[in-house]
């Protein structure tokens, strides 16, 4: 089956068409600059067709920006696929689908409304999402569509690990608790350590670190998702790029009396210019981090330090909840390629039965068991793949 995977932003659309039974991707790309002046970037993966870099194409919205898609991937001469046909079903990334949605859903009209229920949960995602949706719809009338959310892995979670210390109405009224994110990253590179480590995942308890611009740890246990570090919404957790996460609420009103900020303009600090770019002021990207760390500077060391701290601590926290751990997954753009930080972030975890092998740990995106021989707790590097999972739940709905 051939699955078009659609992650929508609010101006922006990154697509996939792939057949997730053979693990195969035909094309892959993204479509920038939605609304502004359109730009259109094409990957075929098949031998002999062009690649197409940030061309410009009109997108006044991402209806246009589908219909580019569309167009490229059926193309006579450049495009992989016959025509439009062959794309038996549409795969859809949507950040947040509250506690109605604790797995992926083939979308009609009550999950429309119900997608667009939780937009105030996820103001700057969902209504992105629900425009690619509508798009590709219009665009592909009859073609199951399917919704793939990043909460529904964490639906898993006691009350004990999901419920605020906010008066009890708050959630019974307004559904304000923890719910997690990259439930789809985590779902699959989980999965792909129990096939590492030849045991069925019900026999497993598990540390999956998502680490890159943004950044979640989580607690699998048996399978399911017993916690995590993200909360009501992306912003909680580790410090992030930009993100500031975990901080004292107090915090805010504080700096709100004394700057005069209103809300928006706090959460805009919090959202944009937090983070590792906040503490460093030099940029939100890592690897710009550890050059400048190298040349002396210390607050982008610091600002390193910083996130390496938290994620030991994340790891420490969800063994003792879980009551041990089999292995330690190290995910995503800064999780798969910065053998650092991944030695950092473990250091000091012995007494746990965490120990790495430091040739092996010498590995960029790349699936392989970085642990010595002798450790009691596996450390793993395992390059996530949200896509095929997307891909995969669309197949087995569609």
């Amino acid at each position: 089956m051939k699955v078009l995977v659609i992650n929508a932003g609010s101006s922006s659309l990154k697509y996939q068409l792939m057949d997730p039974d053979a693990n195969v991707v035909y094309a892959k790309g993204l479509c920038e600059r939605i609304g502004i002046d359109g730009k259109f970037t094409y990957k075929p993966q098949v031998e002999g067709k062009k690649r197409l870099d940030a061309i410009d194409v009109a997108m006044p919205t991402h209806s246009e920006a589908i219909a580019a898609v569309l167009k490229e991937l059926a193309d006579p001469e450049n495009g992989v696929i016959g025509s439009m046909k062959e794309i038996e079903a549409v795969g859809h990334r949507v950040v947040h689908g509250g506690e109605a949605f604790a797995a992926s859903v083939k979308i009609d009209d009550k999950v429309m409304a119900a997608i667009e229920a939780c937009n105030p949960l996820a103001p700057l995602h969902n209504p992105a999402n629900i425009t690619g949706i509508k798009a590709c719809q219009a665009a592909m009338p009859g073609v199951p569509m399917v919704a793939v959310f990043d909460t529904a892995f964490h639906q898993t979670m006691p009350a004990v690990a999901y419920t605020y210390a906010l008066p009890k109405e708050y959630y019974e009224k307004d559904k304000v608790r923890r719910y997690g994110f990259h439930g789809t990253s985590h779902k699959y590179v989980t999965a792909r350590a129990a096939a590492m480590l030849g045991k069925p995942i019900e026999q497993l308890k598990l540390i999956s670190c998502h680490l890159g611009n943004g950044s979640s740890v989580t607690a699998v246990d048996g399978g399911k998702s017993v916690d995590t570090s993200m909360g009501f919404t992306p912003l909680a957790g580790l410090p992030m790029g930009t993100r500031a996460g975990d901080i004292d609420a107090g915090i805010l009103e504080y700096l709100m009396n004394k700057y005069n900020l209103n809300i928006s303009e706090m959460l805009n600090i919090l959202n944009k210019k937090s983070g590792v770019l906040g503490v460093s002021g030099v940029s939100s990207d890592f690897r710009d981090l550890d050059n400048a760390a190298a040349e002396g500077n210390k607050q982008a060391a610091l600002a390193v330090e910083l996130f390496e701290y938290g994620v030991k601590k994340l790891i420490g926290a969800y063994a003792a909840a879980m009551g041990g751990a089999d292995a330690i997954i190290f995910t995503a753009g800064v999780g798969e390629n910065s053998a650092e930080m991944r030695e950092h972030m473990v250091a000091g975890l012995e007494f746990m039965g965490v120990k790495m092998d430091a040739e092996k740990n010498k590995v960029r995106g790349k699936e392989t068991d970085v642990s010595a021989a002798d450790a009691k707790v596996k450390i793993l590097v395992i390059p996530t793949d949200e896509e095929l999972m997307i891909a995969k739940d669309t197949q087995a709905l569609a």
